[in-house]
């Protein structure tokens, strides 16, 4: 049997992805939806529909981008277009999730560094 294989290497794995998977939800969602995240993403929002709108953009298609944009801040939406692994919206997926990557990748550090 290819050791790749073993079962009990598969167990061990599973076993980890499924204690340290809802740890990383956690982390995420907490991060994300503070007090202070939350106005900054009103803010980023309310924005991103003045900047359509003042491109002389007309409302309704300003309304739908702007839908698009707030799904990037939603943990689902990041999620599934992780899986589906494309982006539809010119940059802005790409973007978040490059800054949500990082976010998580410093928490880990910070948290690997305190564990040593």
């Amino acid at each position: 049997m290819d050791d790749d294989m073993d079962p009990e290497k598969l167990k061990e794995i599973l076993s980890v992805v499924s204690t340290e998977i809802p740890k990383l939800v956690e982390a995420i969602t907490k991060t994300m939806y503070n007090t202070e995240n939350a106005e900054n993403m009103a803010k980023a929002v309310a924005q991103f529909y003045k900047s359509m709108k003042d491109a002389g953009m007309a409302e309704d298609q300003a309304f739908e981008l702007t839908q698009d944009f707030m799904s990037s801040f939603s943990i689902g939406g990041m999620i599934g277009k992780a899986i589906q692994g494309h982006s539809h919206n010119d940059g802005v997926d790409d973007l978040i999730e490059a800054k949500v990557r990082e976010k998580i990748k410093k928490k880990f550090e910070k948290e690997s560094g305190e564990d040593d």
